[in-house]
């Protein structure tokens, strides 16, 4: 039995109860809010499993790289494999290669598959794969007609491989008795089905363990819960709570208990080595703040905190999104073009409208201009308007028509091929300084390269010499060119009003970051982006460097989901996302399904925090003050007019 001489392991209450249902054969679930110690009870498992069971084979799969290393950080066995999910998904289905291939011809030929949608309306066959030399591949991009799928394309395929085949349901038991999954609630709801539903093909013996917290779901298209599979009247799940917080001071442990709303009520750990434990072995009290005014002077606010926000390790200002932060931090150039181009958004329009309503129209050496001007002939009312701008989008011409100009100049089959969001920008945020970054990154080759050089000269402030030599062509063989480079650098620094463009070419010609055919690639064939981020004064990318590298306290509430901080800032404005409501948050009014979004997001923010809380809300209703002197208690709703 699994559970046989776990004795000396001195096991918690909820990993004891979860090696009874691994006895029993049963599939668990752990439940634990925020600061329960989720993870430390699955390494707890893991080290339960391979003291019973040595030889077994473990497979631990996570959301995270980041997760991936913590866990290898703590549990070093060679039966136990930790990879991400697409990881351990890949590795189960590569060596099916006709498989493969013919799973993605099925979708391929399936109507509702739009990521595997064909050009015509011919189906195809087996030979829409005979030229492949590598077989079916995993990479970071997509290529259907290459053979070469990414992570979104991976779920759907192996989810219909899993449904389809007996065989491979029966090897993956058969490598793995023992599957863990860690914070399943942000998984794809196909990665529950697989390990709940397909594996049940196969009449081998495995156990399937998740770990995590539904009230953390924060992420779209996300599972969210178990509830289907634990509420059944044969559940597959059997559930246990964890519901010690070794994090948060009693009076976060107390609102974050009003704020959920799934059963789970937590308490203060009784281990007087919990973070959240003071000196004396009781735990602290902590304070929550709900400040609101009639204006929204954030300094105002800051200043009457009294908190360090220097301190962008220990101290978070936590906004909804990173439009909302751009201006705070300094980007918002950056920002309005990489997320609010509403120039790119009509040409997109265009677009639309020429392949819905199957418009044969030749572009070839035709501009922008041209292409609208000849679909806009003859039109009028309704028919016009399809095809052309939007009020919004009229609206931001308006404001930048010398960027809408130079738009209709260009190439139509140029500029339509442009593809721009805001991940180009702003992937691999880091909440600080510490943070790893990611093995790759969505950030286009412009932005890597204006990043390559503020991280040179960073290298150069820091006095990390030997790095900063590794990084650039520049050539130091005297001292006068050390006083050269030194000079080079303080005039980097000190930009001043210099352009990203001008910054570039001197940055080349001092061989600080040489202009390398990524970066021309990039100018060639994206023009329209380039010559805008061109144009921007340099100062304003070094503040969405800062702000990217963890040198700021800004944060959106989404990044920081799995982190702590002593203080806890956070700003209660939708930014006019109608995924979520605030408004709604504190009536428990409106539609449903952002009503519980906006709960998720605030329970999450609430719950980061290890001594000090403060929200602030612009303007709030008699309703919303209402309710947050119920949440927050009357002492500490405080008007700041």
């Amino acid at each position: 039995m699994a559970s046989q001489g776990l004795e000396a392991l001195e096991l918690s209450e909820e990993a004891q109860s979860i090696m009874e249902l691994i006895d029993q054969g049963s599939n668990f679930l752990l439940s634990g809010g925020a600061g329960s110690g989720k993870t430390y009870s699955l390494v707890e498992v893991i080290r339960a499993v391979i003291h019973a069971k040595p030889i077994a084979t473990i497979a631990c799969i996570t959301y995270t790289n980041a997760a991936v290393q913590e866990i290898e950080s703590r549990v070093d066995h060679p039966n136990l494999h930790v990879s991400t999910i697409h990881e351990f998904l890949w590795h189960n289905i590569k060596h099916f290669q006709a498989e493969l291939q013919d799973t993605i011809i099925e979708l391929i030929n399936d109507e509702d598959e739009l990521r595997f949608k064909k050009d015509d309306a011919v189906d195809v066959d087996r030979s829409f794969f005979e030229n492949l030399e590598n077989g079916i591949q995993y990479k970071e991009f997509v290529r259907i007609k290459h053979g070469i799928i990414s992570h979104d394309e991976l779920i759907i395929v192996a989810h219909k491989m899993y449904a389809k085949y007996q065989k491979l349901c029966a090897i993956t038991k058969d490598t793995y008795p023992y599957i863990f999954l860690d914070e399943y609630q942000d998984t794809d709801k196909k990665v529950v089905e697989i390990l709940l539903l397909h594996l049940k093909k196969s009449e081998k013996n495995n156990v399937v363990g998740f770990f995590g917290d539904a009230m953390q779901s924060i992420y779209e298209g996300s599972v969210g819960n178990l509830d289907a599979y634990k509420e059944s009247t044969h559940p597959q799940i059997q559930e246990v709570q964890k519901v010690q917080n070794r994090r948060n001071p009693l009076s976060i442990i107390n609102l974050a208990n009003l704020l959920r709303n799934d059963g789970l009520t937590q308490i203060a750990s009784d281990d007087v080595l919990a973070p959240n434990m003071n000196p004396k072995g009781k735990v602290k009290d902590g304070s929550v703040l709900f400040l609101y005014s009639s204006d929204d002077d954030l300094s105002r606010v800051r200043n009457n905190l009294g908190w360090d926000f220097t301190d962008s390790k220990h101290t978070k200002e936590l906004n909804l999104t990173h439009n909302l932060i751009a201006n705070k931090a300094g980007f918002e150039g950056f920002m309005r073009i990489y997320d609010g181009d509403k120039i790119l958004g009509y040409v997109k329009r265009l677009k639309a409208y020429i392949k819905n309503n199957s418009i044969v129209i030749n572009t070839e050496g035709k501009t922008l201009e041209d292409v609208m001007s000849e679909l806009q002939n003859g039109k009028s009312g309704s028919a016009l308007s399809a095809v052309s701008p939007t009020n919004g989008m009229k609206e931001y011409i308006s404001r930048y028509p010398a960027n809408y100009q130079a738009a209709l100049r260009y190439p139509y089959d140029e500029i339509s091929s442009i593809y721009i969001d805001k991940d180009q920008l702003i992937d691999d945020k880091k909440n600080d300084t510490e943070d790893p970054g990611k093995v790759s990154s969505n950030r286009d080759d412009l932005i890597k390269h204006l990043f390559s050089i503020q991280h040179n000269i960073r290298l150069y402030q820091e006095k990390r010499f030997n790095e900063f030599i590794k990084h650039t062509d520049f050539n130091i063989s005297s001292q006068e060119d050390k006083v050269r480079l030194k000079s080079i650098i303080e005039a980097f620094i000190q930009v001043g009003g210099k352009s990203v463009e001008q910054i570039i070419d001197e940055a080349d010609t001092n061989n600080i970051v040489k202009i390398g055919d990524q970066l021309q690639f990039f100018k060639e064939r994206k023009r329209y982006v380039y010559q805008q981020v061109a144009e921007l004064p340099f100062s304003q990318f070094q503040k969405l460097y800062e702000y990217l590298e963890g040198f700021t306290p800004f944060s959106t509430q989404h990044k920081t989901k799995g982190a702590e901080f002593k203080n806890v800032f956070v700003i209660l404005d939708d930014g006019r996302w109608n995924h979520y409501n605030f408004e709604n948050l504190f009536t428990g009014q409106g539609n449903v399904s952002v009503l519980h979004r906006t709960q998720k997001i605030f329970y999450v923010c609430c719950t980061r925090t290890k001594e000090s809380l403060a929200v602030f809300y612009h303007e709030p209703s008699t309703e919303v003050i209402n309710k947050a002197k119920e949440w927050f208690g009357s002492e500490n709703v405080i008007n700041l007019d």
